[in-house]
């Protein structure tokens, strides 16, 4: 009884990515409206943004790329690309797009997400800056913030809470599972 405590459940990385995809996708599917719906009545704006309720793949695609980051610092180099690129057969399924041209994609939002938080290493304050400039919510600030080109930081920190209700807790999911190459 208590060994069955301690073992670790076994799962491919397959298994793992279409997991994850499908269910954070889902997520982001039954809850964008309410995640934009967050930002337009944010009181932190002195203009209502103009937000595409209709297409959330920017939005997906920073939160894929976002979780991916955070088990970059937990895994071995194999094991990050395995599980990165069975991630990114699944959304180039789900997409459907050529691997090759998702993997771009992915890495091209990867990139954006350093570059935005740079010189911090905080992938959720990173997340949530993309999320910020791929939306163009700068011009919606006041003034200051505005002609900085920078977030309001309390805005900021509104959109991390939004934004870390999307985000795995992947040491709990390598505690708990066993992957399988």
């Amino acid at each position: 009884m208590f060994a069955s405590l301690f073992v670790k459940k076994r799962i491919t990385q397959k298994q793992l990515a279409v997991k994850f995809v499908h269910s954070t996708l889902n997520a982001i599917d039954s809850t964008y409206v309410d995640f934009l719906n967050s930002i337009y009545n944010d009181p932190e704006l002195i203009a209502s943004p103009k937000l595409n309720y209709e297409d959330p793949s920017v939005f997906m695609k920073i939160i894929i790329a976002g979780n991916v980051k955070f088990f970059e610092r937990i895994l071995s180099n194999h094991e990050e690309n395995a599980i990165s690129n069975a991630i990114i057969e699944e959304m180039s399924e789900v997409f459907e797009m050529k691997f090759n041209d998702m993997k771009d994609e992915l890495d091209k939002y990867s990139s954006f997400i350093s570059r935005v938080n740079h010189p911090s290493k905080n992938i959720l304050y990173g997340i949530s800056k993309a999320v910020f400039f791929k939306f163009r919510l700068g011009k919606y600030q006041d003034e200051y913030f505005a002609q900085l080109n920078t977030p309001n930081p309390v805005f900021l920190k509104k959109i991390d809470n939004l934004v870390e209700n999307y985000i795995w807790d992947w040491e709990s999911v390598f505690e708990k599972n066993k992957i399988v190459y």
